[in-house]
C-alpha cells in the first residue's frame, strides 16, 4: 500500500487541479511498482524524490524562496519498525533532500541544518544542483506567501514494516532560518502501527505535534480514522491550518485537512482512491 500527497491549501482553478491530479497519479503509479520489490523505507524515499523533481509541487525543484531569495529545503523519513528518524533543515543546493535524509540514518547525528547538511550531501557524492526555477522566482519577486504543495510518502510493504517521508521548500517569503516541520517528527513520523505525512503552516504542525499525536492515539488503541478524525476536530477548534495522509498496518489510509483542499492519491492491490 501507498499513499502520497501534494500539499494542502485553497482550492485551485479546477484545470491546475486536474492536472496536480495526473500528476500524482502518474507518480503513484510508479512509486506503487517500485514498492512490490522494496521495502516501505526505500519506497517512500523513491516516491519522494519522483515528487521533488516535479516542479509543480513545492519541495526539492520547485522549492519556494525565503525572503532572501534562497531556496533552502527541509525533509525528513522515518522507518517504523525499529523507531528511526532522520531529517535535514534548510538544506540548499541539493536535487533530492529526502535522500540526504535517508542516509542520516546510518550516521550517528540523524538531523543536520543548514550549511552543514549541504557538506553532508557533498560527501555522498551528490553534485551542487541549483532547485530554483522561474516560476519561483516570479513569485518570489511579488513577495508572495503561503507557498503550499509540500510532498509526502507513506508506504506499506509486504513484511508489514511501515515508514513515512516528507519534504518540503518551505512557505515562502519567509525568515531565513525558519525550520520547518517537515524536518521534525511533527511533521512526518512512524511506527510499526501507523505511518504519518502531514502539511500545512509550520508552525500549527509544530504547536500540535501532529504527527506524533496521532500516532500516539493509535497506540492507545484509536483506529487511524477515528484518531484522525479527533485530532482535526480538535485543529478546526483552534483555527490550526493543517492537512496530512496517514496508513495503519492493515492498510488502511485516511487523509484530513482543515483547509480547503488536500491533494492525496493511494493505491492498493484493490485499486486506487483519490482526494482532489
Amino acid at each position: 500500500m501507498v499513499a502520497l500527497h501534494g500539499g494542502t491549501g485553497d482550492r485551485p482553478t479546477a484545470a491546475r487541479c486536474e492536472r496536480i491530479r495526473r500528476h500524482l497519479c502518474r507518480i503513484l503509479d510508479r512509486t506503487y511498482r517500485y514498492a512490490l520489490t522494496h521495502s516501505a523505507l526505500d519506497t517512500v524515499v523513491y516516491g519522494a524524490c519522483l515528487l521533488e523533481d516535479d516542479p509543480l509541487f513545492n519541495a526539492g525543484t520547485g522549492s519556494a524562496l525565503q525572503r532572501d531569495g534562497a531556496a533552502r529545503m527541509s525533509a525528513s523519513v522515518m522507518d517504523g519498525t525499529p523507531r528511526r528518524f532522520a531529517g535535514v533543515c534548510n538544506i540548499e543546493r541539493v536535487r533530492h533532500p529526502i535522500q540526504v535524509a535517508a542516509a542520516l540514518l546510518n550516521q550517528p547525528e540523524h538531523v543536520l541544518a543548514g550549511s552543514h547538511a549541504s557538506r553532508f550531501a557533498r560527501t555522498l557524492g551528490m553534485t551542487p544542483w541549483d532547485p530554483v526555477t522561474a516560476a519561483r522566482r516570479r513569485q518570489w519577486a511579488h513577495r508572495l506567501r503561503g507557498a503550499h504543495g509540500t510532498i509526502g510518502v507513506v508506504a506499506l510493504d509486504r513484511d508489514g514494516r511501515l515508514a513515512a517521508g516528507t519534504s518540503t521548500g518551505g512557505r515562502g517569503f519567509e525568515r531565513p532560518g525558519r525550520v520547518s516541520d517537515s524536518g521534525m517528527p511533527a511533521g512526518n513520523y512512524a511506527t510499526d502501527a501507523v505511518a504519518i505525512s502531514a502539511t500545512g503552516r509550520g508552525e500549527d504542525i509544530v504547536d500540535e505535534g501532529l504527527a506524533v499525536r496521532i500516532a500516539q492515539q493509535v497506540a492507545d488503541g484509536r483506529s487511524v480514522a477515528e484518531a484522525v478524525r479527533r485530532t482535526v476536530r480538535e485543529l478546526r477548534q483552534r483555527t490550526r491550518q493543517a492537512g496530512l495522509i496517514a496508513l495503519d498496518r492493515a492498510g488502511r489510509w485516511t487523509w484530513a485537512t482543515t483547509l480547503p483542499a488536500l491533494f492525496a492519491v493511494a493505491r492498493s492491490p484493490q485499486g486506487v482512491s483519490e482526494n482532489f
